[in-house]
């Protein structure tokens, strides 16, 4: 395993992070725990060093199998959770973000109780709350960090301006957001400002969100009860939605054809190194169920991939369907929004 500087917080992270959303086992379809545990006892096997996990995967279920998976392992690892979205009471609509200070207090104490250890290496706000001062919710942070239960602090799913702004009242450590072959907006959005300020970068979704392995045709169904990609949008990409999803079948199987098979390599092994080539990218995140998942998935971390595979590669992604140019993250994370960029127009 390679390894790379966390930002400034003088941490070397693995290159590849094991993302917990799929162990929710509500929004990525089912999964068996004991599975999970194996999957992350493999990954610490591998040398992957970073596990990034929320409360709100699952309603804490995640974290538990998380907590279950460290026991006698925890200091080996940078342990990421979040806070700042609550899961609603039945019946309701949600999830409710929620960044106030008594509110990331009493998440951060439920997360370490969860988690079964007394620090998280790093804690992030899961998405920005409109209605709480983002003063507020940093020096709360800060206020966690000064008790000792929490190491470094940062921001998931927030623009420019938006860290720009807490960046008044206290620094950013690392910022996660959604990042893969399919979804480059943050290119120009976030990458910029994280490389000026030394803000370590958490890229979510390495894989398309499944997409990307090439395990999907056009007979693939996701059920909405179950699997959030049911809905056919992916972070605000209506990619997954009717003839997009076929357009971008057919993208993927390009890139499998035309990269990944005269490397002799799978093609989810392609999208992990792109996703790493970029030099703001400190960690790229990827979920695995099983540990033959994670053997397949972390080997990526060693390729690189030449100025004419990227320029292929680049050529490919054109015909990306249901692209949208902006992030904006104060609408529902799964609803579309923007104005979609046609099939061959920039990247």
């Amino acid at each position: 395993m390679r390894y790379r500087p966390f930002g400034r917080t003088g941490l070397s992270v693995s290159a590849v992070g094991f993302g917990c959303w799929p162990m929710a086992g509500d929004r990525y379809g089912a999964i068996e725990d004991d599975e999970a545990v194996k999957a992350i006892h493999r990954a610490l096997e591998r040398g992957v060093n970073c596990v990034d996990t929320a409360p709100a995967y699952g309603a804490g279920h995640s974290e538990d199998v998380v907590g279950r998976a460290l026991e006698g392992r925890r200091k080996d690892v940078i342990l990421v959770t979040k806070c700042g979205v609550k899961v609603p009471p039945p019946g309701q609509l949600g999830p409710l973000r929620d960044s106030s200070r008594a509110n990331i207090l009493r998440e951060v104490d439920a997360s370490l109780k969860r988690l079964r250890t007394d620090w998280v290496d790093v804690l992030l706000i899961h998405w920005p709350d409109p209605s709480t001062p983002f003063e507020e919710t940093m020096r709360a942070l800060e206020e966690v960090v000064a008790s000792g239960r929490v190491r470094f602090v940062g921001v998931s799913n927030f623009t420019e301006a938006m860290m720009a702004e807490c960046m008044r009242a206290r620094r950013i450590d690392v910022l996660q957001v959604g990042y893969h072959m399919l979804d480059r907006r943050q290119e120009r959005e976030t990458f910029p400002f994280c490389t000026t300020h030394g803000i370590g970068v958490m890229g979510y979704g390495s894989l398309g969100h499944g997409l990307l392995t090439g395990a999907f045709t056009v007979a693939t169904a996701f059920d909405p009860a179950r699997d959030w990609r049911g809905n056919g949008v992916a972070f605000g990409q209506p990619i997954f939605r009717g003839d997009n999803f076929k357009t971008n079948l057919g993208v993927v199987e390009r890139l499998r054809r035309e990269i990944a098979e005269p490397r002799g390599v799978p093609l989810s092994q392609i999208a992990l190194a792109w996703v790493l080539g970029h030099p703001a990218v400190s960690t790229a995140l990827v979920g695995a169920r099983t540990p033959a998942e994670v053997d397949a998935n972390d080997a990526g971390a060693h390729l690189e991939l030449s100025t004419a595979e990227r320029a292929t590669i680049n050529t490919i992604l054109a015909e990306v369907a249901g692209r949208v140019r902006e992030f904006t993250p104060l609408r529902p994370a799964m609803e579309p929004w923007g104005k979609e960029i046609p099939a061959g127009g920039p990247v």
